[in-house]
């Protein structure tokens, strides 16, 4: 079932979280400016699997816990929060379900949660703002997986796509779905047919509980910077840059909350802990 659209303050809400402002037209441009904002605001996080804390594949729950409670979240959330973003918005975005690659192939079905995005032709302006369904693409927008890449990739295109994280193919498979490759290796196996938020309830059960899932195993708070990446792996926290230069150091227990909220906007009541 398609996701109600955000109000206008609430979609405002969102807006002023990532530091943007509402588009004009929602083009190719503002959607490459959007998704990487949320990118430099909003950090990849699995904390609520560490502290105990429910995972509600539900629209408003996941803009609540973005926008609301200043957190992030893994795929399922950060993907799902940022469809009902761009919905709101006026893009027709669809689901889409993968299967992320390990050592021994592509993972359980419903993996992953990535967007399947049609944007404004901005030849057709003055349709869209008479209230026509006028739109190009598709693209490729995926702001939870971790180190991807900063800006949307052309769906369509299997061409090689140069982009700050690195160098983007899309190829088919013999089965017709879709393969994501960054820098020659494959990064997840994508459907094509459009999905609903529901249908990811197992997948996010299994991430959530699974002690083969790498969420339990791990604990990570990780966000995009304007000179790299900052992550707290644990009380290990670590800055890259844009050069490849690398700083890493151990936290005190003292430090953790604290530097959860200064490099990443959260402010807990206590340190989670990993499970596993």
């Amino acid at each position: 079932m398609r996701a109600e659209p955000l109000g206008r303050s609430r979609t405002d809400a969102y807006l002023r979280r990532i530091g943007a402002t509402r588009p004009a037209v929602p083009d190719a441009e503002a959607l490459r400016d959007l998704h990487l904002r949320h990118l430099r605001a909003v950090p990849f996080e699995n904390l609520s699997v560490h502290l105990g804390e429910d995972v509600v594949l539900d629209y408003k729950a996941l803009v609540d816990k973005v926008v609301g409670a200043s957190r992030g979240g893994f795929c399922y959330e950060l993907n799902g929060a940022f469809a009902a973003l761009l919905r709101a918005l006026g893009y027709r975005v669809e689901l889409l379900a993968a299967r992320v690659f390990g050592p021994d192939g592509p993972g359980i079905p419903y993996d992953h949660l990535a967007l399947r995005v049609h944007t404004a032709d901005v030849h057709d302006v003055h349709d869209v703002h008479d209230g026509h369904d006028v739109h190009d693409g598709p693209w490729l927008a995926d702001i939870g997986f971790g180190r991807n890449s900063h800006h949307p990739l052309r769906l369509d295109s299997r061409a090689e796509q140069p982009d700050p994280a690195g160098t983007f193919r899309i190829e088919e498979t013999a089965d017709g779905d879709l393969d994501v490759l960054r820098d020659g290796r494959p990064q997840y196996r994508l459907e094509r047919r459009p999905r609903a938020l529901a249908d990811f309830e197992a997948g996010s059960w299994y991430h959530r509980t699974s002690p083969e899932s790498p969420f339990t195993r791990s604990l990570v708070c990780s966000r995009l910077t304007e000179h790299g990446r900052v992550t707290l792996s644990g009380r290990t926290l670590v800055t890259t840059g844009a050069d490849g230069s690398r700083d890493e150091r151990e936290l005190t227990e003292d430090e953790v909350l604290p530097a959860y909220r200064s490099h990443f906007s959260i402010t807990l009541d206590r340190i989670p802990e990993p499970r596993c």
